[in-house]
């Protein structure tokens, strides 16, 4: 077996599994951010396993200055600080390393890719084949035939290794040290590197592919032609400081002797403490096989079972003067729990007289726990096996379903007086997809709910809910799997014994019940029992009803405006590429940038993204496209596009043939704000303020003959909710009034009469108003209106004078954060604000942001939910055919049985109006058409 060394570049791969996470990172229990961590991990638990290597080593950089900072200060000057978590987390990495007993390479003066550029070269002479395991494009420069670029797999991407061949074909160079030429001359801008102004990746491979190197280049410049020549010419001596410092040094003083770094068995109780500490349940079973999980390993099978109560951390950035801290269960003992170890009682209930008496002990309850086995995501298709049923810890009962519909029916028949008694309380986790498992099958639950998962979102807004971890976290206790290679979502009827269906089920029903008893108290202690049992919980069969309604489409609509779009596509593309000059392919991110930046050269300066292409995201188009009519045609075509993917050919697709509507789902734990999020499809995110984004709408139709749509809409809630939170005379008087808000805010920052408000005036107004709740600065506010950054600033500081509650009311929801940890709604909802306390400049801004927003958004949601259930009590005590369907945002869609309208509009208005009460007056835009366009 060959001797293969893989040495990693350790800083590079700790970023990048930070960032690969950074929209949804990963946290513990204790609130301590593991995303770089785990992510590290996982590559290199990667490599250890399928690559097999006989050496291995992380190569890290120090804080010493190396020779590229004294040939240059301001290389890596324009890097923004590390991120506090990513420079917490650098210790632990450390201490993994020592647990996976990997050697870590350090050297002052030297980066780690000189430190590794100096071990692969001695590698190459003692007959080793080297992989270099970093995302840095830099490493290219030292493939040769026994040295390999290794780039780990991320977002499901895979493994990627380029050898010789592939560094060739990646850089269009001859010889892999070209590599250094390329990319002196089209420079780096995360290291700060300058390379020669005007040249990007492509025209520098061109040039270096002629000339052969940096060198050659200058030295027959003169060969070149027009604005090339003068930029090469008037740049060359940074085209050679730029190829000094990406030129990765062979002479490293690292003392390490190769077979130091032969690969070690790790410290296997170090490890699992490790794992233990941060969580890593997948990995340590992955590596230590299934009967791991949360530290179970760290002591024999066969010792007793233990709870050792340890006390979990304050929740998330609460202040030290807040509630006791949340006492968990287990979490990081030295034993977890499991069905193996824990005495308890699963009954299996086949025939009809032990239905019966199970049956009449849970209606002598006044609170059960219940859960639904059933296979699959989508309530309307899941396989739907048996229900478990729980009364008191450790016991439990489970009840199978025939194989035939019929009979499944008239088993569940049975149980309808339990599940739709309203003197039943009804406990779970996810309770949402269990009463829409029964819904569909004709059972609508009632009776109070507790579900375990809204609960601890509630407390916990930013951390996971899934049964697995709060079983782990709260109570100590490692959930069963199902036995072999079948995974829960994808078992089918008869693919699970009868006694591990009755195990897996009950203990599901049995963990809910457990949590119960700790989270209900914390409801308490973190004052969100109004949220809970006021919101959240009342909410769930509100949501379960609309989405078992549904919405119909007209699919021919959609195919009609879907066959439109694509002309409209056609014919910009051919436009387009006229206006270029040439044919390329317009989705591809790579040939637009060299189009718009290379060729056409719109932009003197054009930003590039981390991975050296130039960008074309909506927001740096959007800012060119005032000037460049190539630009503005091209968003036309993205929009399009968009319109047609999303909408047009997805909605379609999306259509229950069974009823013919769209049933989305509302997921309730997805945002920190409170706002729902709708998906399988998301119709919230439709557009309406475009005439093309009007034609999605106009597909969404009434439910037929003596139906049509209505929408009720929320006036800018919240501006109002603002104007409330803030006691801000100006806005105050201005609803009070009646008075159009923006013309009113216009005609105050510009000190001018009502009258006089030009149309330009009021938009600025607008943009100010809407802005201020996402803390807009500006540099924002002149980019989203196209003025000089000076005028926004001029317009931001008139408003704040002339609303100078506004300005009180921000700064006292910031300190109030920073003092707590925390900001909330009206009705006490909490967004927990991790860095409000931040030294980071950057990061700490965005908090405070937060801070602002949170209360505004989140009392906006809370209103219109508990508008949607007093609706829905409405209709159900009037008996009405009318029914609720959807919930986009600040509007409120239904399907209207026209002979109730005189009844069902001002009952709707009555419950939007009411749902809190704020000091100012709350106004309802309502509409009805056949479509949801004319409606709206």
């Amino acid at each position: 077996m060959p001797k293969r060394l893989f040495l990693l570049d350790g800083m590079a791969l700790v970023y990048r599994a930070h960032f690969a996470l950074v929209a949804r990172p990963i946290f513990t229990s204790r609130g301590v951010n593991s995303s770089a961590l785990y992510g590290f991990t996982q590559t290199l638990l990667e490599i250890i396993k399928n690559q097999q290597p006989t050496h291995l080593a992380v190569a890290m950089d120090t804080e010493a200055p190396t020779p590229r900072h004294v040939a240059y200060p301001e290389y890596k000057a324009t890097r923004q600080v590390m991120p506090e978590d990513l420079s917490a987390a650098l210790p632990h990495v450390r201490r993994m390393l020592e647990a996976f007993r990997v050697p870590v390479l350090v050297c002052d003066g030297y980066e780690a890719d000189d430190i590794i550029g100096t071990l692969v070269r001695r590698a190459e002479k003692e007959g080793f084949q080297s992989y270099m395991v970093t995302p840095d494009k830099d490493f290219g420069q030292l493939v040769d035939e026994n040295t390999f670029l290794y780039k780990p797999s991320r977002m499901g991407e895979g493994v990627e290794i380029m050898g010789l061949p592939e560094i060739r074909a990646r850089w269009g160079v001859q010889r892999p040290e070209q590599v250094v030429d390329v990319l002196a001359l089209m420079g780096d801008s995360s290291d700060n590197i300058p390379g020669v102004p005007g040249i990007g990746e492509k025209t520098a491979i061109k040039l270096i592919g002629e000339f052969g190197s940096v060198e050659n280049l200058l030295a027959r410049a003169g060969e070149l032609k027009g604005r090339l020549k003068e930029t090469v010419q008037t740049h060359r001596e940074q085209a050679v400081l730029s190829k000094k410092l990406v030129t990765i040094l062979y002479d490293a003083p690292c003392s390490k002797d190769l077979e130091a770094l032969k690969i070690q068995p790790y410290d296997e109780p170090a490890l699992k403490s490790l794992f233990v500490e941060f969580e890593f349940n997948s990995i340590g079973r992955r590596l230590f096989g299934e009967d791991f999980a949360a530290g179970r390993g760290l002591q024999s099978k066969a010792a007793p079972s233990t709870e050792i109560a340890t006390a979990m951390p304050r929740a998330i950035g609460e202040a030290e003067t807040g509630p006791a801290p949340v006492r968990h269960a287990g979490t990081g003992s030295a034993n977890l729990k499991n069905l193996n170890n824990v005495p308890h009682q699963y009954h299996t209930v086949s025939t009809t007289a032990e239905r019966s008496k199970l049956l009449r002990r849970l209606q002598s309850k006044s609170s059960i726990s219940f859960r639904v086995q059933a296979a699959g995501a989508d309530p309307k298709e899941a396989v739907f096996t048996g229900i478990a049923f729980c009364i008191e810890p450790h016991e439990g009962w489970y009840v199978p379903l025939p194989a035939k519909a019929a009979a499944a029916a008239g088993v569940l028949d049975e149980f309808r007086p339990v599940l739709e008694s309203n003197d039943i309380e009804k406990v779970g986790h996810n309770l949402k997809f269990d009463l829409s498992v029964l819904k569909w099958r004709g059972i609508s639950v009632h009776g109070k709910l507790f579900d375990a998962m809204i609960a601890h979102s509630l407390m916990e807004p930013d951390m996971r809910h899934g049964l697995d971890y709060l079983s782990e976290a709260c109570l100590g206790y490692a959930l069963s799997k199902p036995a072999g290679d079948v995974k829960q979502e994808e078992l089918s009827l008869g693919d699970v014994a009868p006694d591990q269906s009755a195990d897996l089920a009950v203990e599901k029903a049995d963990i809910a019940l457990q949590l119960r008893s700790v989270l209900e108290p914390l409801l308490a202690e973190k004052s969100q029992e109004r949220v809970f049992y006021e919101i959240e919980a009342p909410l769930i069969p509100v949501l379960v009803q609309m989405e078992h309604e549904g919405i119909r489409v007209d699919s021919a609509a959609l195919a009609e405006f879907g066959a439109q779009l694509s002309k409209e596509m056609d014919l910009a593309e051919k436009t387009i590429c006229q206006m270029a000059g040439r044919e390329f392919n317009l989705n591809s991110p790579r040939q637009l940038g060299e189009v718009l930046f290379e060729i056409l050269k719109i932009c003197e300066d054009p930003k590039k993204t981390k991975t050296g292409q130039y960008a074309t995201d909506e927001q740096t188009l959007m800012a060119l496209a005032p000037d460049h009519d190539i630009v503005r045609r091209f968003l036309e075509y993205r929009g399009a596009a968009k319109l047609k993917s999303t909408y047009a050919d997805a909605l379609p697709a999306a259509i229950w043939p069974a009823t013919g509507r769209i049933h989305t789902t509302y997921n309730q734990v997805m945002t920190t704000t409170g706002r729902l999020n709708s998906q399988n499809p998301n119709l919230q995110n439709i557009p309406i303020r475009t005439e093309r984004g009007q034609e999605i709408r106009k597909a969404f139709v009434a439910r037929g003959e003596g139906f049509v749509l209505l929408s009720a809409d929320y006036s800018q809630i919240e501006l109002r909710i603002i104007a409330a939170l803030s006691r801000e005379p100006g806005l105050l008087e201005a609803f009070e009034a009646g008075l159009d808000i923006h013309t009113a805010t216009a005609a105050r920052v510009y000190g001018v009469a009502l009258e006089a408000v030009t149309p330009e005036m009021r938009r600025k107004a607008k943009m100010v108003n809407y802005g201020i709740a996402y803390g807009i600065s500006a540099f924002g506010l002149a980019q989203r209106l196209n003025i000089p950054r000076r005028e926004g600033a001029e317009i931001i500081d008139q408003y704040f004078k002339q609303f100078s509650g506004i300005r009180k009311y921000m700064d006292e929801t910031i300190a109030f954060a920073r003092k707590n940890g925390y900001v909330e709604t009206i009705t006490g909802r909490r967004r927990y604000l991790r860095d409000i306390r931040s030294s980071n400049n950057t990061i700490r801004a965005a908090a405070e942001r937060n801070a602002i927003n949170a209360p505004i958004q989140g009392s906006a949601a809370d209103m219109i939910k508990i508008a949607m259930i007093r609706i829905h009590e409405e209709f159900k005590r009037q008996d009405f055919r009318s029914r609720m369907l959807l919930q986009v945002h600040d509007e409120l869609v239904f399907d209207l049985f026209e002979a109730e309208g005189k009844k069902v509009l001002p009952a709707v208005e009555h419950h939007m109006k009411s749902a809190i009460k704020l000091d100012v007056p709350i106004v309802v835009d309502m509409g009805t058409g056949k479509t949801w366009l004319d409606a709206h």
